[in-house]
């Protein structure tokens, strides 16, 4: 392992990088993202039928009736969330499903305006920058004595475009999956990006700082900056990857035996998850290196 040469082959990990994370933009622009009524505005319906229904005939009698809803298992039945519905619009619903279903009860009624929807991606937006800003100051700080042959506040900025690697891709699947399959991205996914984010920077800070204690040991003065990284990596490998492959099977046993209504929020963590690993050794420190390289040729 010891052997393995990462950062000579930078090229071919910045170049999947690079395309994954292209691909990505191009869906998220040709598609958009299919927002959840928390942001876009809606009306939520909660109802329990009597008899035994199945969350496919419950969206079938959605559809069936002319509205297309986004529909969860609760405790109580079952939570549709649909565009904002009149009096009216909500009367005929409620129709169609005592026709399907028969008897049943409505546990609540309650429309969700756009301008809490406006209020909440403003909030996350402004919570998302703030926490990353926050990180550049805080790794500058943690690297302020390796501020050679790199400074400090690059390994923080390194960190940041390793979290959004990480952060875009998910958004690209989501996009290609919200306009095929109707996957939304609410306040559940949002969480879910916010911890791939922690998880990624997490990730890599760990990477880095091997760097930095190796670069502050005198028994690496002979070895240049790239090499130096390259054992970094090679020695933080295989706690990565072991660490990315626990979490990974817990996510998986739980979007596969777990409920349907989690299954979006947990394809996000995988997708992160995966990212993350992968971005903080093909990514990171190969970024890394790469600036070091830029500066020392400016300086020539």
């Amino acid at each position: 392992m010891q052997s393995f040469e990462i950062i000579k082959r930078s090229p071919i990990w910045l170049g999947i990088s690079s395309l994954l994370v292209i691909a990505s933009m191009v869906a998220i622009l040709t598609f958009g993202l299919n927002l959840g009524i928390d942001f876009t505005g809606g009306s939520l319906l909660e109802v329990n039928p009597v008899a035994e229904v199945s969350l496919e005939e419950m969206r079938a009698a959605s559809e069936s009736a002319g509205y297309d809803a986004s529909v969860q298992t609760t405790d109580g039945g079952f939570l549709l969330k649909t565009e904002p519905l009149t009096r009216e619009q909500h009367d005929e619903l409620l129709a169609a499903f005592a026709a399907s279903f028969g008897e049943f009860e409505e546990l609540r009624f309650e429309s969700v305006g756009p301008v809490i929807g406006d209020e909440l991606k403003r909030r996350s937006i402004v919570a998302v920058a703030l926490l990353l800003a926050l990180i550049v100051v805080y790794v500058a700080w943690a690297f302020r004595k390796v501020s050679e042959p790199i400074s400090s506040w690059k390994y923080g900025l390194l960190t940041i475009i390793a979290a959004i690697h990480d952060v875009m891709i998910p958004l690209g699947v989501f996009a290609v999956l919200g306009s095929t399959f109707g996957y939304q991205v609410d306040t559940a996914v949002v969480a879910a990006l916010l911890t791939i984010l922690g998880y990624s920077i997490n990730d890599t800070i760990v990477v880095f700082d091997r760097t930095r204690e190796n670069l502050t040991q005198n028994r690496h003065k002979k070895m240049n900056f790239g090499e130096v990284v390259n054992m970094s990596v090679v020695q933080s490998f295989a706690r990565s990857m072991n660490t990315s492959l626990t979490t990974l099977l817990v996510l998986l046993a739980i979007y596969f035996f777990g409920g349907e209504t989690t299954r979006p929020f947990i394809l996000a963590l995988i997708i992160g998850v995966v990212s993350g690993a992968y971005s903080s050794i093909f990514v990171a420190s190969p970024l890394l290196v790469l600036w070091e390289k830029m500066g020392s040729k400016g300086k020539e």
